[in-house]
């Protein structure tokens, strides 16, 4: 047995306008959640626990997202928070192990 939906543009636009009302909230809670603080050099290798030379070297080498004021290097919280997960490795799907799996077995 097969059931078919069918529903007119108006319908479907009514549902998004619910869905996008109850998402709003959840979107809003992550923007508030964004710490924009500032670190200084010795601030950022306490948080990302690294010596203040490996700081230093991805500054010179412009590996690290920072603000130069003077003589003073200063880092939002929020855009390294961004650029560690840029590097994140993301975990393998069950499904994607049970496919490797399978695909040597036919070995």
């Amino acid at each position: 047995m097969k059931a078919e939906l069918i529903l007119s543009t108006e319908e479907i636009e009514e549902i998004v306008e619910k869905v996008c009302q109850r998402l709003l909230p959840a979107i809003q809670a992550n923007d508030k959640r964004r710490d924009d603080s500032i670190l200084n050099v010795s601030g950022l290798a306490a948080y990302l626990k690294v010596d203040a030379n490996w700081i230093y070297q991805r500054t010179r080498r412009q590996a690290i997202p920072c603000i130069k004021k003077g003589k003073y290097y200063l880092f939002r919280k929020s855009d390294i928070d961004t650029w560690l997960n840029q590097d994140s490795i993301k975990p393998l799907s069950p499904f994607s192990i049970t496919k490797n799996r399978h695909r040597h077995s036919d070995n």
